[in-house]
C-alpha cells in the first residue's frame, strides 16, 4: 500500500522507479541529510561554500558526470542522474549548481565534443572532483542570444588568442579548467581553457539574493593564448554548447522538484505542529487546500520528469520536450515555495526554515539555462513550425 501521508507517496511515485535507481536516490538523499543540511543555512547567510571540498565529497559520492560512461565516469541511467539531482536540491539549489555545471556542462562537453587527449586529461579528475571546471557561453550582454556573443578566439602566430568576457558562471572562481565559447572565422568554437593561463582571471560576484551558497563569477580573457589542441574538435557551431545546455535543462527539470518537496514537506510539519485559535494550523480548511494543491501540481510534476527520463534512457528525448519539463518544473516549484511561505508566516523567512532560501534560489533557477520565456518559444515553434525568437 502507498503511504499517502507523503506528497508524492499519494501517487505512488517510487513504483515508478527502478530498484537501482532508487539505491542511488537514497544514497545522495543521506548526504545531503547528513553533510548538508546542517551547515547549508550558514553558508547562504555568509554568501560563501567550501566548493572544493564539497567537490572531492561529490566525486566520493560518485555524481559528478555520473551519466557518462568511461573515464572515471559512473554510467548511470539518465533517471538515476535526475533523481540524484532532485535531492541535491531539496538541500539547495547552489549544490545541485555545482554538479549540474561540472558534470552535464563542463565534462558533458569535454566527453561529447572533445579529443581522446582532452577526456584522457580532464574527465577523471573530475569525476573525482580533483578538478573542477566550469562552463563560459553566458556575456553581460548576451543571455538568451547566444550567437550575438562578442568572445573571440583569433589564429595568430600557431596559437588561439582569446579575448571577451563571460558573466553568470557557476563555479567560476574555484574552477581548475573553463570550457569557454568563442566567435571564429569558423563558427562558435569551444575551447578548454585552464584557469592559470596568463591573461585568464575569474573574479567572483557577490552581493547576490539568490544562489548564495554558490560561487558565481566573471570570466575575463585578456589575450589569452591557447595551442590548437585546447579547442574542442568536434564542436562546430552553437549545436555544441546548446547540446551541453539541453543535459544541464533536464537536471534542472527533476532539481526544481526537490526544492518544492523540501518547501511542501516543511509547510506540512509546521502546520502540524502550529496552534492557532485553539486548533492546529493543519486543519483549517484553507491550509488543506493550499497543501492538496501542492501536492497535486509536485506529483503531475514528478510524474513528467520521470517520463522524460525514461524517454532520455530511450534515446528519444527532444530538446523541445526538456523545455517542456523545465517550463513547467520550476515555474510550479516557484509557486509552491512562494505558497509555503505563506503557511509558515513570518518564520517562513527566516534561515531557521528552507522555504525562502530555497524561495529566492529558485527565482535564478527560473531563469537560467533557458527563461520561461525562451522554453515558450521553443514549445512553440515545436507546434507551429515558426522560430518566433527575432
Amino acid at each position: 500500500m502507498a503511504d499517502t501521508r507523503t506528497p508524492l507517496g499519494l501517487f505512488e511515485a517510487d513504483s515508478l522507479i527502478g530498484e537501482e535507481d532508487r539505491a542511488i536516490r537514497d544514497t545522495v538523499r543521506r548526504f545531503v541529510d547528513e553533510r548538508i543540511r546542517p551547515e547549508v543555512g550558514e553558508w547562504y547567510e555568509s554568501g560563501s561554500i567550501p566548493a572544493r571540498e564539497l567537490a572531492r565529497e561529490l566525486g566520493e559520492l560518485g555524481v559528478l558526470g555520473m551519466h557518462l560512461d568511461g573515464y572515471g565516469c559512473a554510467g548511470t541511467s539518465a533517471t538515476a542522474y535526475g533523481l540524484a539531482c532532485l535531492e541535491l536540491e531539496a538541500g539547495d539549489s547552489g549544490l545541485r549548481s555545482l554538479v549540474s555545471v561540472q558534470g552535464s556542462l563542463a565534462m558533458f562537453a569535454v566527453h561529447h565534443w572533445g579529443s581522446e587527449e582532452q577526456k584522457q586529461e580532464w574527465l577523471p579528475r573530475m569525476a573525482a572532483g580533483e578538478a573542477v571546471g566550469c562552463f563560459g557561453l553566458t556575456e553581460p550582454d548576451f543571455g538568451s542570444n547566444p550567437a550575438g556573443m562578442l568572445t573571440r578566439a583569433t589564429w595568430a602566430g600557431g596559437d588561439w588568442v582569446l579575448n571577451g568576457s563571460k558573466m553568470w558562471i557557476t563555479n567560476g572562481s574555484v574552477a581548475d579548467v573553463a570550457v569557454v565559447w568563442a566567435q571564429t572565422d569558423d563558427k562558435v568554437r569551444g575551447f578548454l581553457v585552464p584557469a592559470d593561463t596568463p591573461g585568464f582571471s575569474a573574479p567572483e560576484i557577490k552581493r547576490k539574493l539568490s544562489l548564495r551558497a554558490s560561487v558565481t563569477s566573471e570570466l575575463v580573457l585578456d589575450q589569452v593564448r591557447l595551442p590548437d589542441s585546447a579547442m574542442l574538435p568536434e564542436a562546430r557551431g552553437l549545436s555544441g554548447p546548446l547540446s551541453c545546455l539541453n543535459e544541464a535543462r533536464y537536471g534542472i527539470v527533476f532539481g526544481s522538484l526537490g526544492a518544492a518537496r523540501d518547501c511542501l514537506e516543511t509547510a506540512i510539519a509546521y502546520a502540524q505542529e502550529r496552534d492557532i485559535f485553539d486548533r492546529k494550523l493543519a486543519a483549517y480548511q484553507l491550509t488543506q487546500a493550499k497543501l492538496a494543491d501542492m501536492a497535486l501540481e509536485l506529483g503531475k510534476g514528478m510524474l513528467l520528469a520521470l517520463h522524460l527520463g525514461r524517454l532520455k534512457d530511450a534515446g528519444r528525448l527532444q530538446p523541445e520536450q526538456v523545455s517542456l519539463g523545465k517550463l513547467n518544473n520550476v515555474r510550479e516549484a516557484i509557486k509552491i515555495a512562494r505558497e509555503c511561505r505563506t503557511i509558515l508566516a513570518a518564520a517562513g523567512i527566516t534561515l531557521d526554515y528552507p522555504v525562502m532560501r530555497h524561495a529566492n534560489n529558485l527565482e535564478s533557477v527560473l531563469t537560467y539555462e533557458g527563461t520561461s520565456e525562451i522554453h515558450q518559444m521553443v514549445i512553440g515553434k515545436a507546434l507551429t513550425g515558426h522560430a518566433a525568437f527575432k
